[in-house]
């Protein structure tokens, strides 16, 4: 999970005056606690399939948390669909490409298990090698998540002489999941600053790599790797070595024995705009035994003729709907990184569930371009004037560590999981660093008698009651600025002496105490419920059964 709830936690924001590294909430590591100790009979509380079946056929290719998605929204509406993979097993790149120490094969065969038990058809060892053959197949629809499967690679002096020894990050990682790869020289380069880079050096560290060393052209902050990906990386004792740009693959009659790169400092120009400049610095050699080159994916779709009718355009990109995610040809649609490019898993999931409301909507004769709204519910908390059903005590904790096993023990092996995860007791600490995002502060003009009480009681300063006006003025008026313009201020009018309630819930803590305090309950706490749009009958227009699309 790449945690893209993360950045948007409010924790990190009320924080940053008075905690030293300000942290949100770990969201990723609380959802993996609800995963770890679940019920043994969570199967029974999942989607069945529909039966019978609607008669509609669905192929999905690639059997990555794109299509399997798809397959999880579509086959208990009734959907045959058929999951094909060239590989053996489902999971896609989660598979071949992330290494056992950060997911365990057998949560893999457990959560894929969990979807293909729907009565999904998965046909593993099976490459899809034309589009005009599959669409000849009178499939419905058709949806490509296969992925951006080829590693780019780097065309520089001694890359063919010193060929053994130089490998694709994402090829090599597939050869290690497979067990092709078990070992690696001592002397490790790895080019790159992505999380397959970290993936790569972590692996090597563990395959028989003693000196095995990052090296990237950007600044460490510049790193495409996630903040977690670079400190797990740091923590086994791989140094990550910035600012140099690779030259050429030194060798000895064709044995590789190290690396040459330029020296590099990052210049800004007026507007920003980054550009990477020779420092005039004599080169720099790497001596090495082994280069893992982790700089990038492509997308490769040589499998997709272009008399098939997709259209793509001058970058070799499928030309699709950034909503529907469909394609030139009505029935077929892309997702993950075979849509827009390499991106992470939550994306390609969120693809899936995209591309599964299009096909259903299609498939219903209808607009795949009318997205229903997500159900929206506010339901107040109040118990009593001065109660209220939910725990608003602020704990001033810092973020918790998750623990991990010595990192003597897990460099022995690439199946030694590393993070151990939160025990009941910390996950639940952990959890009351919590703002209740979910319960708002809801506000009634009608009924304020403005006595100023609940300003009084703010601990952040972030209820104001003011003379309106323009916003960039208004918001330096307010007791405490309201600084990030990102996030709207909350305004209401209508009180009796015309000034407005204004607050910041940039800072706004949802604790309650407004709502405590206020002596005619013109505040409220109301708890707020969303419920994302997924394939089925609450978000067609029309119920009526399913209709056959012309290719």
């Amino acid at each position: 999970c790449d945690r893209p709830c993360e950045p948007a936690c409010r924790r990190v924001r009320v924080e940053q005056q008075q905690a030293e590294k300000p942290e949100p909430v770990a969201i990723c590591r609380l959802k993996r606690v609800a995963a770890d100790y679940k019920d043994d009979d969570i199967a029974a509380r999942l989607p069945k399939r529909l039966v019978p079946l609607n008669g509609k056929r669905i192929a999905c290719v690639g059997g990555g948390p794109a299509s399997l998605t798809v397959a999880r929204d579509l086959a208990p509406l009734g959907y045959a669909v058929t999951v094909f993979d060239q590989d053996p097993q489902a999971g896609g790149m989660i598979r071949t490409q992330i290494p056992r120490f950060r997911l365990p094969e057998e949560v893999i065969d457990e959560e894929t298990g969990y979807i293909l038990g729907m009565g999904v058809e998965f046909r593993g060892g099976v490459k899809i090698d034309s589009m005009k053959s599959l669409l000849a197949q009178n499939y419905d629809a058709v949806f490509v998540g296969s992925g951006a499967p080829r590693g780019r690679d780097l065309d520089l002096p001694g890359r063919k002489e010193a060929a053994a020894k130089i490998h694709v990050g994402i090829e090599w990682l597939s050869s290690v999941s497979f067990g092709h790869v078990e070992k690696i020289g001592r002397r490790v380069i790895v080019l790159g600053g992505g999380n397959t880079a970290m993936d790569c050096c972590r692996t090597s560290k563990r395959l028989g790599g003693d000196d095995v060393k990052v090296i990237v052209r950007s600044g460490f902050e510049e790193m495409k790797a996630s903040p977690w990906e670079k400190e797990d990386a740091m923590h086994e004792g791989i140094p990550i070595i910035n600012f140099l740009v690779p030259k050429a693959f030194l060798h000895d009659g064709g044995r590789l024995t190290g690396m040459s790169f330029q020296k590099v400092a990052a210049t800004y120009d007026a507007k920003g705009r980054r550009s990477l400049l020779p420092t005039g610095e004599p080169e720099v050699i790497h001596e090495c035994d082994e280069v893992l080159i982790a700089v990038g994916q492509e997308n490769a779709f040589p499998w997709i003729e272009r008399e098939s009718g997709i259209a793509f355009d001058e970058w070799g990109m499928p030309v699709l709907d950034p909503t529907t995610l469909q394609s030139s040809v009505p029935n077929v649609f892309f997702g993950g990184d075979s849509a827009l490019g390499p991106k992470n898993i939550i994306w390609a999931v969120a693809h899936g569930h995209d591309a599964a409301i299009s096909i259903d909507k299609l498939l219903h004769g209808e607009d795949v371009r009318e997205r229903p709204a997500p159900g929206v519910t506010l339901l107040s908390q109040k118990m009593g004037i001065h109660e209220w059903s939910y725990d608003n005590q602020v704990a001033n904790d810092e973020r918790y560590k998750v623990p991990w096993r010595d990192v003597n023990q897990v460099l022995r092996s690439i199946k030694v999981e590393v993070e151990l995860g939160f025990d009941p007791a910390t996950a639940w600490k952990e959890a009351q660093r919590c703002l209740n995002c979910d319960v708002q502060t809801v506000f009634t003009a009608q009924l304020c008698i403005e006595c100023d009480a609940c300003v009084d009681i703010c601990p952040t300063d972030c209820i104001n009651f003011i003379v309106n006006g323009e916003e960039a003025e208004l918001r330096q008026r307010l007791r405490a600025p309201a600084l990030n313009l990102e996030q709207d201020l909350y305004v209401a009018e209508g009180l009796k002496t015309g000034r407005a309630m204004v607050k910041d819930e940039d800072v706004c803590l949802h604790c309650g105490l407004c709502a405590e305090r206020c002596p005619t309950g013109a505040w409220d706490m109301q708890k707020f419920l969303l419920d994302m749009t997924q394939a089925g009958r609450d978000c067609r227009t029309r119920t009526a059964g399913p209709t056959k699309v012309a290719a």
